[in-house]
């Protein structure tokens, strides 16, 4: 989200310091494919819908471009579609309505395609079905994860605020001193407001949601009454407190199946921060550990990997992240950080569509909302989403600059490394491990590739060929590039 801007200009520091991210050239390489090290299976790429949905929700082609893989055209380009599988639907927190005298109180910095309508209007009423629901709210957002469901994605319910009236100064942004927010007389009726619209919208929209967030970044401190979107901070102590009403409230609703996911903390080292002071009965009530990758190239994904998959057995993933780098390379390269250190099985990038050019895949007017240009991101994005697909395993590579993905069914190898220097380097990959490569005919390793400096947008080429069990390509600096090696076996 826009406030992050700031937080990954002061991330510093990397896992084990920053040398991939100097620039500096670097000789040829040679990387081994480990096969006998596998970190899960890959549950797929995805986007939250708000604010992007707010505002195109309508639109089946923007629908295509991010949720199927063909082709679609879009200002007068053919664009490759991301594949996306993945659609995070933001539970608004705002009404305009007025109960017993009192009404939402915003704040003057929040555009208004930020503010997003909550469907439980009235707290005078719990029941879904009295006057106090009003069920045609967020009508355009919603119509975006009908289409992303209808194309094939899976659903994640979360909530940046509660509802505007559960707040303390009933101001959905937060409060005046960036402090708890969340009255305590409510900590029961936030749960009870999600687990409400995940029964409605299973019972009304064909949207079952697989999995409901409560929280968004909620031990940090920006949240505060003049902010530019709705947020809400609510402590450890304050979670806690709210986890086991969610179990509840769904299980109550006949959605004992649906998981919880938790916390969204921005960075890495803070949701370790905060899984480590729950207890363990309120870690039972979590199935996932959800965090954002604001930290960049900084933070202990390691230990966050350890904590969290290692010895508290949860799936963990990177469930939004974004940066201020229209070119991709950022992107491509805190990425495969992730997959070298944090070993997510999801990824989910923040804004497909942002008002930013250098934030959005698809840029769009913030004044007119008129959308607008595909950035060089949009296409690094398709090496990782349109190759690495849900039920592949991710393999060991042992570097930071290259990740592999095996399909066993397909018997499909697929490679995509970042160069990150300043001149071209010839990637080697050793594949002795795998039992046979064969590749394509005579050998044919079909591969892609995109210059994040200007050149190859997601250009693909039928020129590699295997040598034996290895295979070797040239990549330009600052590029990104896939491979598919096919008649692989393990």
């Amino acid at each position: 989200m826009i406030r992050r801007r700031t937080l990954l200009a002061a991330a510093g520091g990397g896992l084990l310091g920053s040398a991939l991210a100097t620039g500096t050239a670097r000789a040829d390489a040679t990387i081994a494919v480990s096969p006998s090290t596998s970190y899960g299976t890959w549950e797929g790429w995805g986007t939250s819908l708000a604010w992007w949905g707010n505002v195109f929700g309508t639109r089946d082609d923007f629908a295509d471009i991010f949720f199927t893989t063909k082709s679609t055209t879009y200002n007068s380009t053919s664009l490759p579609g991301l594949g996306l599988n993945i659609a995070r639907y933001n539970l608004g927190a705002s009404s305009w309505n007025s109960v017993n005298g009192e009404s939402m109180v915003a704040s003057a910095n929040i555009p208004a395609f930020k503010q997003i309508e909550g469907y439980w209007q009235d707290w005078n009423n719990e029941d879904p079905t009295s006057s106090a629901w009003d069920w045609t709210a967020d009508a355009t957002q919603r119509a975006m994860l009908v289409k992303a469901v209808n194309r094939g994605a899976t659903a994640e319910l979360f909530a940046n605020s509660p509802m505007w009236w559960m707040c303390l100064n009933h101001n959905p942004s937060g409060a005046s001193d960036g402090g708890n927010n969340l009255q305590s007389w409510n900590y029961r009726q936030h749960a009870s407001h999600l687990a409400s619209v995940a029964l409605y919208a299973k019972n009304n929209w064909g949207v079952n949601f697989a999995t409901v967030e409560a929280f968004n970044e909620p031990s940090s401190s920006w949240w505060t009454a003049t902010g530019t979107q709705e947020g809400c901070h609510m402590d450890s102590t304050v979670q806690a407190a709210v986890l086991p009403y969610l179990r509840s409230e769904l299980n109550s609703r006949g959605l004992t199946t649906t998981k919880i996911s938790a916390s969204d903390e921005t960075s890495y080292d803070l949701a370790r921060t905060t899984w480590s002071a729950f207890s363990s009965t309120t870690k039972g009530y979590v199935d996932r550990v959800n965090v954002h990758g604001y930290q960049g190239s900084g933070g202990r994904r390691d230990l966050l990997y350890t904590d969290v998959v290692t010895t508290a057995g949860k799936a963990l993933w990177n469930s939004e992240t974004g940066d201020n780098d229209g070119t991709g390379y950022t992107l491509a390269f805190n990425l495969l950080y992730d997959f070298r250190w944090l070993h997510p099985t999801a990824w989910v990038y923040w804004q497909v569509m942002d008002p930013s050019t250098n934030w959005a895949m698809i840029a769009y007017d913030a004044d007119t909302l008129a959308a607008g240009a595909v950035t060089t991101k949009y296409y690094v994005m398709a090496q990782f989403s349109r190759h690495i697909r849900p039920g592949m395993k991710i393999l060991d590579t042992g570097v930071s600059n290259a990740v592999a993905a095996y399909d066993s069914s397909a018997k499909r190898l697929v490679i995509v490394a970042l160069n990150t220097a300043t001149s071209a380097q010839t990637f080697t990959f050793n594949l002795s491990g795998f039992t046979t490569v064969t590749g394509g005919t005579n050998g044919l390793v079909p591969r892609w590739n995109t210059v994040t400096t200007g050149g190859d947008a997601y250009k693909s080429y039928s020129d590699t060929y295997l040598s034996g069990k290895t295979v070797a390509v040239s990549v330009a600096a600052k590029a990104v590039q896939t491979l598919q090696i096919d008649g692989v076996t393990i």
